[in-house]
């Protein structure tokens, strides 16, 4: 599903990745984990295409990443649903508006919106709050309206970053079960993450990168260093 073969990104003497090798199956559940500066957001750039590699090759699904034109990065993506910290809600459409959106903008027909968007409020458990805006909503249940429209269009691929960061640890439990869920249904769940507790007592695949090169790669426990990373600032580096 996911292949980084010997993937070097350099910002110019700073090292992003450094020979990376990684595959990720259909279906897995995997926690990428490392200290600040250690390559999390390369990988998750690179993947995503919104840089491109150095060396190396990229696969996602059948997608050939890096070779990818600029006309079909945008149907590639379609394939890669994303949830970040900050959840990226539009503010002013409702929640039932905000997941609707997402399909809206690949024509997909109002029939289908009308069925699939009530389907995905009762996964992520807010059946209850569709006509609510995300101001009204506790920080937990606009981390799972992100989830929701990350998942409304069935990607092969959810990649989570820092999805619990800033939820206090009751909630951020709630989401890594709804998480595990969505796994369960088939999709492959890549969480950028530096919550030691959660990656610890998952019993879940766990890849730790530190300096750009992987350093721990399998299901044990992982002591190595996790703190918050810092926000990565246009054009510096991770």
């Amino acid at each position: 599903m996911i292949t980084f073969d010997h993937v070097t990104k350099m910002y110019s003497s700073n090292v992003g990745l450094d020979d990376v090798t990684v595959k990720i199956d259909k279906g897995e559940f995997v926690f990428l984990v490392g200290p600040s500066g250690a390559g999390k957001s390369t990988f998750i750039k690179l993947m995503l295409k919104d840089i491109d590699v150095d060396k190396g090759e990229i696969y996602v699904g059948d997608y050939h990443v890096n070779k990818l034109s600029n006309r079909l990065v945008p149907q590639y993506r379609r394939k890669v649903g994303t949830v970040f910290q900050d959840f990226k809600l539009l503010p002013r459409k409702t929640v039932y508006e905000n997941i609707a959106f997402a399909m809206e903008v690949l024509h997909k027909p109002a029939k289908q919106i009308r069925k699939q968007v009530p389907q995905i409020l009762s996964l992520v458990g807010l059946s209850d709050k569709a006509d609510k805006y995300p101001n009204e909503l506790a920080g937990g249940e606009q981390q799972r309206v992100a989830i929701a429209r990350a998942i409304v269009n069935n990607p092969h691929v959810l990649i989570a970053d820092e999805p619990t960061g800033n939820l206090d640890p009751a909630t951020a439990w709630g989401i890594m079960d709804l998480l595990n869920q969505i796994n369960m249904r088939g999709t492959t769940v890549l969480m950028v993450t530096h919550a030691k507790d959660i990656v610890n007592n998952m019993d879940k695949r766990i890849i730790a990168i530190d300096k750009g090169k992987v350093i721990h790669d399998s299901k044990q426990v992982y002591d190595g260093p996790m703190e918050e990373d810092d926000m990565v600032k246009g054009g510096g580096y991770e």
